[in-house]
């Protein structure tokens, strides 16, 4: 996710200005399930009005000549993880609708009242499984939103009742106890499954699982599953996974890209340096897309069961999804979707079944009647690339132009906002040289650079914890003042915390440039218990980097060098935290000559 000052630079360059219609003239077309050549398109009002040989082009209509080019149907991403402005970085790499599979029920019922209201052009559509269906402590309970969870199948009705209340649009679980990748978690049992299965089919919704060994994929298929969101990597699939599958009517979608990272090579790596994606991607999504999950020792796994295993799905007549999971490691929200589409014609599929479980297939699948196809009638979401991808998967990552529902989107713009902002985040920010932050003799909250100081807490995640700051008489070494931190922690959500936070930009979370310095420093006291300073850096996403520190009765300097961090080296710093928690009860503690150094 980028900062907030990009997302507001970007979202009025991404919406480009509308004609009343479009021709496309002469294009290669690929319409979802086929290919045909010297084709014209004709887009009307947002949809598609006509397709043909030789269409004449209405008074006033924009004509592209596509001599050499290729039109697609808008790119669906079949399994993401969206928030923030992903739905932005997603339309700019051609990804016109995204299917999300776990994210904030309310953020996701505002991006769908907007799309109902006709102000999401300027981004991908998204349709969402909302709140995901897992077990107490399970996976999806682990990123600090507060979730209802499931453990019995006579609760299953009423709990796939209440997500379809908060407006999802299927439903999805997890059936993953963590052992494949050497962890150990809580999952729902096979029972409790099938209920909430048959609970989302009584009620018209699709159910797609979450598994993570091949035992969880022919437990979740034989549940009634419609589909699997990943393929696993802990042994080769038996020689009738294939024909299992289609004999249940499900589909698949492997994830490559992020099972790569599992595996441990960054998916997503060779978007970061061709030339065709790179102008497009932030600071973030650069390290994003380089980055892996971490191996466990005496884990393994192996990448070559998952293509082996879409190789018997596809010779089954399985649909296969692409999707890219985006949001983790090794993917950024639309770019990791071209990638996906290159794994998965290494792992056997034609370019043109890659192109279709992009378009089409996920279409179908999940019931969008109107996209994933160029026809007459259906939406003019449309991605016009340079050369031929039917032969070179890779020629989608050229795009000429984006269309969503008839609308260009100004990828120039968005090119040069990108710059801009990357620009600016390796700039050290005014006042910043001798890394003073706050000394607090002023009186006030406030710092040598960037916005001062807030309070922060975890509300954004439904937490209830509570914080408070104040300038208070006396400082360390003698000096006048200091900041007092006080609140109370509250166990509502595992990732708890309250305290004061530094913003080192001019708007809050805005990543700065501070790889001249190499720690943290600051001095402390207070009621003898272990505290906690939590860094936000670009590069690491809005996961904190956090390192702890005692507040005991007589003023101490501590010194965190910032590389204790997550590895971190002072670029696109965004935020700094000093706070109570994890553990419930009430803090209080002291700090005082905060600097960077």
């Amino acid at each position: 996710m980028r900062s907030l000052a990009l997302t507001a630079l970007l979202l009025p360059a991404a919406l480009g200005a509308q004609s009343r219609s479009t021709l496309f003239h002469d294009v290669r077309l690929f319409d979802g399930t086929r290919v045909t050549q010297h084709r014209d398109v004709l887009v009307r009002d947002g949809k598609i009005a006509g397709v043909g040989g030789a269409i004449a082009a209405p008074a006033g209509t924009q004509v592209i000549n596509g001599t050499g080019k290729t039109l697609l149907p808008g790119l669906i991403d079949s399994h993401t993880h969206s928030w923030g402005d992903a739905l932005t970085s997603a339309l700019m790499f051609g990804v016109t609708t995204e299917l999300d599979m776990f994210t904030d029920k309310t953020w996701a019922a505002q991006m769908r009242a907007e799309q109902r209201d006709g102000k999401a052009n300027a981004r991908a559509d998204l349709f969402s499984a909302g709140t995901l269906v897992t077990a107490p402590k399970g996976h999806g309970t682990e990123y600090g939103m507060s979730i209802p969870t499931i453990t019995t199948p006579d609760s299953a009705q009423a709990f796939v009742d209440a997500r379809i209340a908060e407006g999802l649009d299927y439903i999805k679980l997890i059936l993953d106890d963590g052992h494949a990748y050497g962890l150990t978690l809580p999952t729902i049992d096979d029972a409790t499954m099938r209920g909430v299965i048959a609970a989302a089919h009584k009620r018209g919704k699709l159910a797609v699982v979450h598994i993570g060994d091949l035992a969880g994929a022919r437990a979740a298929i034989a549940a009634g599953a419609d589909g699997l969101m990943h393929l696993f990597v802990d042994r080769d699939p038996d020689p009738e996974f294939g024909r299992f599958v289609a004999a249940h009517h499900a589909f698949v979608v492997p994830t490559f890209v992020v099972l790569k990272g599992v595996t441990g090579s960054a998916g997503g790596a060779p978007l970061v340096t061709d030339r065709r994606t790179a102008p497009y991607l932030t600071t973030a999504e650069v390290t994003a897309l380089g980055q892996t999950f971490p191996m466990r020792t005496g884990v393994a796994m192996s990448y070559g069961a998952a293509e082996k295993s879409v190789k018997q799905l596809v010779a089954a007549g399985v649909p296969v999804l692409a999707g890219t999971d985006a949001g983790n490691p090794g993917t950024s929200h639309g770019a990791a979707l071209h990638r996906e589409l290159e794994l998965l014609v290494l792992a056997g599929m034609t370019p043109t079944q890659a192109l279709a479980a992009a378009t089409s297939a996920p279409a179908k699948a999940f019931r969008l009647a109107d996209r994933g196809r160029i026809a007459k009638g259906l939406r003019a979401d449309l991605v016009l690339v340079n050369g031929d991808p039917t032969t070179d998967i890779t020629a989608t990552r050229d795009i000429d132009g984006i269309w969503k529902g008839g609308v260009r989107a100004d990828r120039a713009a968005y090119a040069a906002a990108v710059a801009a902002a990357s620009a600016q985040a390796h700039a050290m920010p005014a006042g910043a040289a001798d890394g003073l932050v706050s000394d607090f003799e002023s009186g006030k909250p406030d710092a040598r650079f960037g916005s001062g100081w807030i309070v922060s807490n975890d509300a954004m995640a439904n937490g209830k914890s509570s914080g408070e700051m104040a300038v208070v008489e006396g400082g360390a070494n003698g000096s006048a003042k200091s900041l007092s931190v006080t609140g109370t922690i509250s166990g509502a959500v595992a990732y708890a915390w309250a305290g004061a936070m530094f913003n080192p930009g001019t708007t809050p979370m805005q990543p700065v440039n501070l790889s001249s310095k190499k720690e943290i420093t600051f001095w402390t006291k207070g009621d003898g218990k272990s505290y906690r300073v939590m860094i936000f850096a670009e590069s690491k996403g809005y996961t904190p980097l956090v390192q702890t520190f005692v507040a005991g009765p007589e003023w101490t300097q501590v010194t965190m060098p910032l590389s204790t961090f997550g590895g971190i080296d002072g670029h696109g710093i965004m935020g700094l935290i000093f706070a109570g928690g994890p553990q419930p009860g009430s803090f209080s503690f002291r700090i005082d000559d905060v600097r960077f150094r």
